[in-house]
């Protein structure tokens, strides 16, 4: 992933809308399709994937902030 410099809020919200894509894109589509096929092993592996990018994002621009 590369690096993004967030030097205000408009850039935080472009920043926030791209990874919130990437991860509905990624972890979504595959919690989805678990729900489509009413499995709830797969279900629950593809919440915690879903939860943990999530959360991974939200770390990843806190660590940024408080580099500063």
């Amino acid at each position: 992933m590369e690096t993004v410099e967030i030097s205000g809020r408009s850039d935080f919200a472009l920043w926030a809308i791209q990874r919130a894509q990437e991860i509905v894109t990624a972890e979504g589509a595959a919690f989805a399709m678990a729900a489509r096929d009413m499995s709830e092993e797969a279900l629950t592996e593809t919440a915690v994937a879903l939860g943990k990018a999530i959360s991974d994002a939200m770390l990843e621009v806190l660590d940024g902030l408080i580099g500063e």
